[in-house]
């Protein structure tokens, strides 16, 4: 039987001993003719628990609306989410990581298990979108993730805020800087409805990347998720989605070594986060691409920084979008050599004939030119040292600092790290050491945004300090930080020997990441290293913890 675009689905829907599942899913209230055309599954993120995710019902009912249009039989599923933000500074956060995993997995069970002959995932928050990419790897059928779309920015006294500005109030607010009521007035501002993070954070940073990469509809997928055009744009990624079906395009003519080059491009180029790194690791396995976390350094070194979007400038998403979005800025890393325009896209076309339909709007001053540019190189580096042989990541978009030495501060966990930075006892020039919250130490590698951004509150610190973490950081961290110090605590690294008062130095230029302490010293001081006791002996953590790798290589599974 051959039906145009119908090729996994058919043992499953076709013929006369495929009557009984015909009728469980008439049942369902499918027609007798929508069982004959092409299945594709849309696996939603869904929840109502936060903005990031709570619109994505009717994103879905446009996107069906397409697809049914194309000639398409679209069959909804739900998986799982962890909002990042409502987390933060919880041990709620160390099942963000988690959730990648487990979206991904759940993705795939429920795709193998129906036969879909097509795919899309609808993504709002940070871990939903890296999950359904890798998703999409395993399964290799034609598929797309799609965003929901970022939020708008909330106003307060006719200024644009985002959910960072109430972050950091939270510092000011410990500092004795702004009182209750002026708290408060962030709080019920910041978040003005549906949508993810407004900055180039990481749902952004991943959404962009989605669409340089080539498994989104570059400039459909990053409509915010309040506008007027979000509607039927969703609805022209459905029809996209079925003409793929139909010639029967698959992730792995998408996701390539090369796209994967150009989308590391795009995070340097944005000043994007630093989570990037652990995903577009992540998702290069998945496809069995060769990707080592030395190739984002190399990259970053040679592609200068050129969008002005917060945390480390300026403006947030919908001005991205606004300016000419991911078409522009692939245009603009096209044009400099930064990217190779011959990638294959989702629609078929090659990532330079989307760029070469990019419309920049006059005037605009979010996406620079080359020519121009923020700083000279991109927003990441990879630090290397006695203290982080495997390696650790540092944004440098948003700091000013080339090298810090000073003085460790060490904290076993995020917890009284905060604290201790709440109640005033951080000291100008300390270096903040938050460790045993690495991928199994954690568990789950939380994100520090509690602390960098309490940090960030009190000026006094926000340019002095340093902090290292074998943690994560929020895509909306700002300050002198390196993250994913790896080996991590937890399975005896060198950050598991680092003591109250030692010097500590980052050297950006030398990529240097040094404990002043000796290596024999280091070695006997690591002498019987014995972990600290699993917080959750069983159930998912504990699975996680067992099969969990070094964030160095993208902490899967």
């Amino acid at each position: 039987m051959t039906i145009e675009g119908k090729r996994q689905s058919i043992p499953l829907t076709e013929g006369p001993s495929r009557a009984a599942a015909r009728s469980y899913l008439r049942g369902a209230g499918f027609k007798k003719d929508d069982l004959h055309k092409p299945i594709i599954g849309i696996a939603n993120t869904w929840t109502e628990i936060g903005t990031c995710n709570v619109h994505l019902r009717e994103v879905a009912e446009a996107l069906k609306e397409g697809i049914r249009e194309a000639g398409g039989t679209p069959m909804e599923f739900n998986t799982i989410t962890i909002s990042d933000g409502i987390t933060m500074g919880t041990q709620g956060m160390k099942a963000s990581l988690v959730s990648r995993e487990v979206i991904a997995d759940s993705i795939e069970l429920v795709a193998r298990g129906n036969l879909f002959d097509g795919l899309v995932g609808i993504g709002g928050c940070d871990k939903n979108m890296p999950g359904i990419i890798m998703a999409l790897c395993r399964l290799d059928i034609p598929g797309m993730m799609l965003y929901g779309g970022s939020i708008m920015p909330g106003k307060l006294n006719g200024i644009d805020i985002t959910i960072q500005n109430v972050f950091e109030g939270i510092g000011s607010h410990a500092a004795g800087r702004i009182d209750d009521a002026a708290l408060e007035a962030l709080e019920a501002s910041a978040c003005p409805g549906a949508g993810a993070c407004g900055g180039q954070f990481t749902a952004n940073t991943m959404a962009m990347s989605g669409e340089i990469l080539g498994i989104s509809p570059i400039q459909l997928s990053g409509v915010p998720a309040t506008d007027s055009d979000k509607y039927s744009a969703t609805r022209e990624a459905g029809r996209i989605l079925m003409d793929a079906v139909r010639s029967n395009l698959k992730p792995s003519q998408i996701i390539t070594r090369k796209s994967l080059e150009n989308t590391i491009a795009s995070v340097a180029a944005s000043g994007g986060s630093t989570n990037a790194v652990l995903h577009l690791l992540a998702i290069a396995k998945e496809m069995d691409i060769e990707l080592s976390i030395d190739d984002f350094d190399a990259i970053s070194k040679r592609t200068p920084f050129i969008c002005d979007l917060t945390p480390a400038g300026k403006y947030v998403a919908k001005d991205y979008q606004a300016a000419g979005g991911s078409r522009l800025l692939a245009k603009r890393l096209i044009e400099a050599g930064h990217a190779d325009g011959s990638t294959l896209t989702i629609s078929g076309k090659t990532l330079a004939e989307e760029a070469a339909q990019a419309v920049e709007t006059p005037g605009q001053v979010v996406i620079h030119t080359f020519d121009e540019p923020i700083k000279p190189t991109g927003g990441l580096v990879i630090l290397k040292g006695n203290l982080a042989p495997e390696g650790s990541v540092m944004k440098i978009a948003a700091a000013n600092r080339v090298e810090h030495r000073g003085p460790a501060r060490v904290f076993d966990c995020e917890d009284d790290c905060f604290a201790a930075v709440q109640s005033g006892k951080i000291k100008p020039n300390d270096v903040l050491v938050i460790r045993y919250e690495g991928p199994k130490g954690g568990p789950g590698m939380r994100e520090m945004l509690q602390v960098t951004a309490a940090i960030s509150g009190i000026p006094e610190l926000s340019s002095t300090v340093a902090l290292l973490t074998d943690g994560r950081f929020s895509g909306a961290t700002r300050g002198f930080t390196a993250g994913h110090v790896a080996p991590e605590a937890f399975v005896g690294g060198p950050i598991a020997a680092v003591r109250e008062g030692d010097t500590i130095y980052f050297d950006i230029a030398n990529r240097k990441l040094t404990l002043e302490v000796s290596d024999e010293e280091i070695a006997a001081r690591l002498k019987g290293f014995t972990p600290p006791a699993l917080r959750w002996p069983k159930g998912v953590f504990r699975k996680y913890v067992d099969r969990v790798t070094s964030a160095s290589v993208g902490a899967t599974t």
